[in-house]
């Protein structure tokens, strides 16, 4: 007979065991509430003569309980009772301990590649995850219902960010209000900080409230460079003004004023690169940061935004210096580029702009691209209007807002009758359905498919609601940059925030990941066959679409279907289905499973028919998503990028390429570190593979990684096959 214990492992069965926590039982009462060693023997035996193949060990205690009171040995029941709850607290006492216990002595694959931007040596990164572990322990035995805990475990769905779950006031991801503060001002740690007066001091501030901001919060956050602009017209005035009062020509003010002014913007630049790269926020690591580009976001000071954008775009092409004094990859900010009219074609006026984000592209793997053109389409207000608008973090899309009819809830000062509002809008949090799992249990039987799909999406719908409520009690108070201090409102002490999570102001995200092998195992076809697979496909990505549809008329809250960047949970979702089904060919024998709608890694695909194919499932990710082309290295060849940034704009929302740029300390190579069969990383020049002397870059989940990953992921990157190389033409 097997036992099936708790964490779903299978062992022997043992009936000492059964003896020993009885027998401790027994000394716990007295005379005739003790029961006797034949009567543990005719408990024992009755086990064994229900022939059982396995048995839950949970069931056994259940059976030792009810014939304990068969005897009448009621007090003894209630100790034995007693005991397994006991038990029971200290097995996850010990889980949690053991966690701490392999964090600390740095020998855990888990803990060292956990996340690819946090080194889990260093103490400020170590004191996140312990608190992280605690958080967890809270939320596995208080703050979840048991079910959602065991699916949690066996990989069927993946229950976000535990590890900041128990504190109520954390959120996941947000636009951040960089006008509004920066503007009407702002108060950090009890310090008015008022409106900046020139261009270097804006982007100091913006740092500070970056880090502040990522401080309270656990996701990406983003800011847009359209909100920085206007300081650099006050700086060039201030430069006009002091060269005019030294009565210089007024050509000559306008020359030295411009030249100062772009002296400043670069200084405030690195400033600013420097700041978001050296600090390190309570979450251990550097600010989760996009910087957004769009030129269409304004009018009045769109030059300066310009200067703004050249002077980032230059900055990282020549990437920042790492201990060695070599110039490298960086791995934030990570830069959004819209393309749109004034940017997209060779005579139009900022397409020197484009060429330089190309040559970035080539070098640096940023930036990621937006679409103007298709976001307008996909992305529509309540009067039908399209707006376009930057991603919360790495991927994550608010649905168009409907500020015109609720009012400014949020209390911006900045805020615009009539105008659609982004900036100070949050995501809830993240719950994401494991869609392979769904696909193996149900024995390819397609009714079953269907019920076990809706089974999990309610699991879904009930693990949300607890990520909903855990904020809805939440004031203003508990972080007052967000909520009192214009980041993402301006609330009074006190007040709640409830009415930010509802009418459409947040988001909520049901992920979804592994679609490839889902439809793989459903119908023997990839999701990428234009046919078979990719009508089913879309059928479940439409399912999705309907039950967040539905779960957000009920309830007013804007549950949005999302393509979750699952870094090491690709790794987690791949053990839990091999240990569940087995060895699947082509679905469970691999160590990682597909990210959310993309074509599988090792599949041969064109770059264009890839960014197509991705495009229709990308409309049915409105929460989040983004799709990718791996590339050779283009440095030489920026006319192939720039055909992939054209049809970007033309083809699809969000994209980005993935190019390689890496850094040998140890002999100085510079090019792509590679994986040998062992999953290990080397250089192909000296053979070295101490990760401390190499830098790697990579894009795992939207951000790029620079600290290595698990075993799962590892294998991802190696597999990838290469959709545009230095031979493609137009």
């Amino acid at each position: 007979m097997k036992i099936v214990k708790r964490d779903g492992h299978i062992v022997d069965y043992d009936p000492a065991k059964i003896r020993v926590a009885i027998e401790k039982a027994n000394t716990e009462v007295r005379g005739r509430e003790k029961v006797n060693k034949d009567q543990i023997e005719e408990i024992i035996k009755y086990i064994e003569d229900l022939n059982k193949k396995r048995i839950l060990v949970e069931d056994i205690q259940d059976i030792i309980e009810e014939k304990l009171m068969e005897y009448d040995k009621y007090q003894l029941a209630k100790k034995y009772i007693t005991y397994r709850y006991t038990r029971e607290l200290v097995r996850k006492a010990n889980t949690t301990d053991q966690s701490i216990k392999e964090l600390i002595e740095g020998e855990s694959e888990y803990w060292n590649n956990e996340n690819s931007n946090k080194n889990a040596g260093v103490v400020t990164t170590q004191r996140d995850y312990l608190a992280g572990i605690t958080s967890t322990d809270i939320t596995r035995r208080f703050l979840l219902p048991e079910d959602i805990v065991k699916a949690h475990d066996e990989g069927i769905i993946h229950f976000h960010d535990a590890d900041y779950f128990a504190q109520n006031a954390l959120h996941n991801c947000e636009l951040i209000n960089l006008d509004d503060m920066l503007q009407n001002g702002t108060v950090i740690n009890g310090v008015m900080i008022e409106k900046p007066h020139r261009f270097i001091t804006a982007a100091t501030i913006a740092t500070q409230i970056i880090l502040a901001v990522t401080s309270s919060s656990y996701g990406g956050a983003t800011i847009s460079l359209s909100h920085l602009a206007p300081f650099v017209r006050l700086s060039y005035d201030k430069y006009y003004k002091k060269y005019k009062e030294r009565n210089l020509k007024e050509e000559d003010c306008k020359k030295f004023a411009m030249q100062d002014t772009k002296k400043e913007v670069e200084d405030g630049v690195q400033t600013f690169n420097y700041q978001v790269n050296s600090m390190t926020n309570t979450n251990g690591q550097a600010p989760f940061l996009s910087v957004n580009m769009y030129l269409g976001e304004t009018e009045e000071y769109k030059d300066e935004l310009a200067m703004i954008i050249e002077e980032f775009l230059s900055q990282r092409i020549l990437g920042f210096k790492n201990e060695k004094g070599v110039y490298i990859t960086p791995a934030f900010p990570k830069l959004l580029y819209i393309l749109e009219e004034d940017n997209i074609h060779e005579n139009s006026k900022y397409w020197y702009l484009t060429k330089l984000a190309a040559k970035c592209t080539a070098k640096r793997m940023v930036p990621d691209y937006i679409s103007e053109k298709v976001m307008k389409e996909l992305k529509k207000n309540e009067y039908g209007e399209g707006e376009c608008y930057p991603c919360m973090g790495c991927r994550s899309f608010l649905t168009p807002d409907r500020s015109i009819s609720l009012g400014n809830i949020a209390k911006a000062k900045n805020y615009v009758e009539g105008k659609g509002k982004y900036y100070g809008r949050f995501n809830q949090g993240v719950v994401t359905i494991n869609l392979p799992d769904i696909a193996l249990s149900s024995k390819k039987d397609m009714d079953e498919f269907w019920k076990i799909f809706d089974e999990r999406l309610e699991l879904c719908h009930r693990a949300l609601q607890l990520r909903h409520k855990r904020l809805s009690n939440v004031t203003s108070d508990v972080a007052p940059i967000l909520w009192q201090n214009g980041a993402l409102a301006r609330l009074e002490k006190g007040e709640s925030i409830h009415e930010l999570l509802h009418h459409g102001y947040s988001t909520i995200s049901l992920g979804y990941a592994g679609l490839y092998e889902c439809v793989k195992y459903m119908t023997d076809h990839s999701h990428t066959d234009n046919g078979i697979g990719e009508e089913f496909a879309l059928k479940v990505m439409e399912h999705l679409n309907d039950a967040t549809k539905k779960w957000k008329q009920e309830e007013d809250i804007d549950y949005s279907v999302y393509g979750t960047p699952i870094e090491s949970t690709t790794y987690k979702f791949a053990k839990c289905l091999k240990e569940r089904f087995g060895t699947v060919k082509g679905i469970t024998d691999r160590a990682y499973i597909t990210n959310s709608y993309h074509v599988p890694v090792f599949e041969e695909i064109d770059a264009f028919s890839k960014l197509t194919l991705e495009s229709k499932f990308q409309k049915l990710s409105p929460g989040g998503a983004i799709s990718y082309v791996e590339t050779a290295n283009l440095q030489n060849n920026l006319d192939a990028v720039i055909d992939v940034i054209k049809f970007i704009y033309d083809n699809i929302m969000y994209a980005e390429l993935n190019t390689k740029s890496d850094y040998c300390q140890k002999c100085g190579y510079t090019g792509e570190i590679l994986i040998d069969e062992n999953l290990e990383w080397y250089c192909p020049e000296c053979g070295n593979k101490d990760h401390n002397t190499l830098n790697v870059a990579r894009r795992t989940c939207g951000y790029i990684g620079t600290n290595f990953w698990n075993k799962g992921r590892t294998q991802e990157i190696k597999e990838r096959v290469l959709h545009i190389d230095n031979k493609v033409a137009k």
